[in-house]
């Protein structure tokens, strides 16, 4: 398996977790169950999950009236597209190699 499938995989498989855990949230707040923490859900978020974590927030319509939400999570993809950008701009030192 490279490198590219393996990253592929890994960003897949958390967004969909942080899509899921949007909806599992948000079913749980109608059924006035235990609820996800909001520091999980951020989380989720940092560690690679913010695209899903946002489509899962309009799709489910769910913390949509936070601020923290609503800024937080584009701000977080506004970080990591940042950051993929720089790795992918960052000059390589082919003595190294």
């Amino acid at each position: 398996m490279d490198v590219i499938t393996l990253l592929s995989s890994y960003f897949i498989g958390i967004n969909l977790i942080g899509f899921a855990l949007m909806g599992i949230d948000k079913y749980r707040a109608r059924k006035r169950a235990f609820r996800i923490p909001e520091a999980t859900l951020f989380i989720i978020a940092v560690i690679g999950g913010s695209i899903g974590s946002i489509i899962g927030m309009y799709a489910f319509r769910h913390k949509t009236r936070h601020r923290s939400f609503v800024y937080g999570m584009p701000f977080i993809l506004f970080v990591q597209i940042a950051l993929i950008i720089a790795v992918l701009n960052a000059p390589i030192d082919i003595s190294v190699l």
